[in-house]
């Protein structure tokens, strides 16, 4: 019984704030006769008619396979030179400035050059999402690996655990807490490059549509699709939440056995 109810008063927390937010949005809007600002009303209304069709296969899923994609390739190749700057101080001395360089030039701006070599299709918007969505993983990674405590690599190599027995029994472990915090802000600029690069050349897509009801003044229509990515980026940050509870499970039971001992 008190599971349940500690269940619930999470909900209630996680959803209390959004509630608040919508409700003020709809009393402040119930009047409102802005052509560019409708009320809550005719957007929900719209919404209905414009998502709860078609859309959802042509538009949505689309969306949400190159997020995928983009997402979990970020994630790949950021773990991976994470390890591998952070294992090795010679490889991080001679690769900082090239990533320093390519760090700093912001993803959008290299959808044009991206496009002339790749051409307009998922490839193209996956590689954005890629390239931009790294970075937050592979820093976090290199850091948790470079903080790997001492004890505990002076007793992995006593043991003999080399390569790849290394890798899996130590180092990831030891820097999942920073994986998974550079996983959770990747999340939010993986969602943030999907809309960009969908409005790019694009014929689907969330960014697409958003742009399309824009361009032909379908107001209610264009508010519903900003909307429902706001929504999809509770829904994916509250799974995201769940994986982090279970992947980190070990590390905040290691952290309240620490607080009790102190």
């Amino acid at each position: 019984m008190r599971t349940v109810l500690r269940g619930a008063g999470r909900l209630g927390y996680l959803l209390g704030l959004p509630a608040v937010l919508l409700t003020l949005w709809w009393v402040l809007t119930a009047s409102s006769t802005d052509f560019y600002f409708p009320p809550l009303r005719t957007i929900l209304s719209a919404f209905g008619e414009t998502w709860f069709s078609g859309r959802v296969v042509d538009d949505v899923l689309p969306s949400v396979a190159r997020l995928a994609a983009g997402y979990l390739g970020a994630v790949a190749l950021g773990v991976t030179l994470g390890v591998l700057l952070g294992s090795s101080r010679r490889v991080r001395l001679l690769a900082e400035p090239v990533l320093e360089f390519f760090r700093a030039v912001p993803p959008p701006v290299l959808i044009p050059v991206l496009m002339l070599f790749v051409g307009i299709g998922d490839t193209m918007k996956i590689t954005v999402i890629v390239i931009g969505s790294m970075w937050p993983v592979l820093l976090n990674t290199a850091e948790g690996v470079r903080a790997i405590d001492e004890v505990l690599a002076d007793t992995a190599r006593s043991y003999g655990l080399t390569g790849a027995a290394r890798l899996r029994r130590l180092v990831l472990p030891a820097a999942s807490p920073q994986i998974v915090t550079g996983m959770r802000q990747a999340l939010s600029i993986s969602i943030i490059l999907m809309v960009i690069s969908e409005m790019f050349a694009s014929s689907s897509g969330l960014g697409y549509t958003i742009v399309q009801f824009q361009r032909g003044f379908e107001i209610p229509e264009m508010w519903s699709g900003i909307l429902l990515l706001g929504l999809l980026g509770f829904v994916l940050s509250l799974l995201f939440g769940r994986f982090e509870a279970r992947a980190l499970r070990w590390y905040r039971g290691w952290r309240q056995a620490q607080k009790g001992k102190s």
